[in-house]
């Protein structure tokens, strides 16, 4: 386990989380539709979009799942891979590097320092792998509050892609 923020433990998920995971989804898509954002991740709860439930599934079978805790319970994931979801037009990078595939936090505790605390622990993984590149992609589209978040995380933006009409950033941080 690892202590991050106050009262945040992280811990290695497993396939018991997925209905934690998509609880976490469910409520952020509930979250953005109230403040107006249905461009995002759209108006269907994850867990009711066609592939939804197997992508979580896959999420903590196929790739490196992490969970975080408050007083035991699930508040975010993140979930690491080698490289970009073939769903995504992103580019390999062209060297070894680890990819954020996905990174939720229960906007209940929105403030917190979640989703800090766990793309902390996506840069101790990455180091621990010995490798120095560590990438993610992201909505860029409202006025770019996501991207911002990267970026106070140490991430730069590379890449803009659009997949249909959806604006997307890739971002990068050098871990090495």
């Amino acid at each position: 386990m690892n202590d991050t923020a106050p009262g945040i433990r992280i811990r290695p998920g497993s396939p018991a989380d997925v209905p934690a995971i998509l609880d976490m989804l469910d409520s952020a898509v509930v979250w953005m539709n109230e403040r107006g954002n249905t461009e995002q991740w759209g108006t269907t709860p994850y867990s009711q979009k066609p592939g939804g439930m197997e992508r979580v599934e896959r999420y903590t079978t196929e790739n490196a799942p992490h969970i975080a805790e408050l007083d035991g319970t699930p508040v975010g994931a993140l979930v690491l891979h080698t490289g970009p979801s073939p769903q995504m037009p992103i580019a390999p990078a062209g060297e070894p590097e680890r990819y954020v595939r996905l990174l939720v936090s229960d906007r209940r505790h929105a403030g917190r320092g979640i989703g800090a605390a766990l793309l902390a622990l996506a840069v101790e993984e990455t180091r621990r792998a010995g490798v120095d590149l560590l990438r993610v992609d992201c909505w860029a589209g409202g006025g770019g509050e996501l991207v911002a978040f990267y970026e106070r995380n140490g991430f730069t933006s590379t890449n803009r892609f659009l997949l249909g009409a959806w604006p997307g950033q890739v971002l990068a941080r050098r871990v090495g």
